[in-house]
């Protein structure tokens, strides 16, 4: 969708951002300036400790006692060097504690710990083990406990090539309007792992046009941000197959809301196969072409071969 600068700046002072209201007319420079510095957080972000290159393995627990290090006869072996033996993790519905083997340096919050209940990242208080180069947490889904191990010397880091955008366009940032259902409903989505859903809470659904035709995306709440996850016609082709996530603020009642595809971006799993990522529903799956955002290539994807 290629519209001229002219066109742009008269559709930039038209977008309503609440019920008769008017954003100021869009500054073109500034607003490509504001994309690109988010693009350059974004890839700061992959890169960083808490991003998604660095993840290396996913193992689901079971009920009980699991052994982890890097020798074959752990239950969990981490592949790469570690100690022969780390400890154990000790597995109920309460959570997961880990005993650290004797000899074994394990810190958290770089203070070393003999045991230590390492709260989920459902709990608000997500705990984060490390060892040597590596760190650990652990994830629950579907009332079920993983541990997702990260190496910070991951070769992914330093081989990550640039991310492929399509050319920036301001016609493919739209308004759009909330329809709130009666009371939030909790949604069954699926993801990348099979027998793995996602069930969160949409407050309702936005309806945008684009191209003189009506469209719908599901909304999931995220604080005081709507979350999407969603699919078009370059899913697949251009685009990574699963969908792309997009986010927008939370309109008041009686306000719109502003989808900017240009943020669309990949989901983690694009880059390895240790993310539980959300796919895009039937319902949210775009009936064209959204020439905006990120691009996917398989080359930013890598997983040597590692247990999950």
């Amino acid at each position: 969708m290629k519209i001229g600068i002219a066109v742009l700046t008269i559709i930039g002072s038209l977008i309503c951002v609440s019920c008769g209201q008017a954003e100021d007319p869009l500054d073109l420079a500034q607003y490509e300036s504001d994309l690109l510095r988010w693009r350059a957080e974004r890839i700061e972000n992959l890169k960083g400790p808490g991003g998604y290159l660095n993840l290396a393995g996913l193992f689901w627990l079971s009920p009980g006692t699991s052994t982890i290090g890097s020798e074959s006869d752990n239950d969990i072996v981490f592949p790469m060097a570690v100690a022969d033996f780390i400890g154990e993790l000790r597995v109920s519905d309460q959570g997961v504690v880990l005993v650290v083997a004797k000899d074994v340096e394990v810190r958290v919050d770089d203070q070393p710990v003999r045991t230590v209940l390492i709260a989920d990242d459902t709990t608000g208080a997500a705990v984060t083990v490390t060892h040597a180069s590596v760190a650990w947490t652990i994830i629950k889904r579907d009332n079920r406990f993983a541990l997702r191990l990260r190496d910070f010397e991951h070769p992914a880091i330093a081989a990550f090539p640039p991310i492929e955008y399509y050319p920036i366009d301001p016609g493919l940032r739209v308004s759009a309007e909330l329809h709130r259902f009666a009371e939030p409903k909790v949604l069954m989505v699926d993801t990348v792992i099979e027998g793995l859903g996602w069930q969160p809470e949409s407050p309702g659904y936005v309806e945008f046009e684009l191209d003189n035709q009506t469209f719908q995306l599901e909304a999931y709440a995220s604080g005081d941000e709507l979350f999407f996850v969603f699919g078009d016609r370059t899913s697949g082709r251009e685009t990574y197959p699963a969908g792309r996530f997009l986010y927008a603020k939370l309109p008041t009642e009686g306000e719109l809301t502003l989808l900017d595809f240009n943020r669309a971006y990949n989901p983690p799993c694009a880059f390895n196969d240790f993310a539980t990522c959300p796919i895009a529903a039937p319902q949210n799956r775009l009936s064209i072409r959204i020439e905006a955002g990120e691009k996917f290539d398989s080359a930013v994807h890598s997983t040597p071969g590692l247990n999950h």
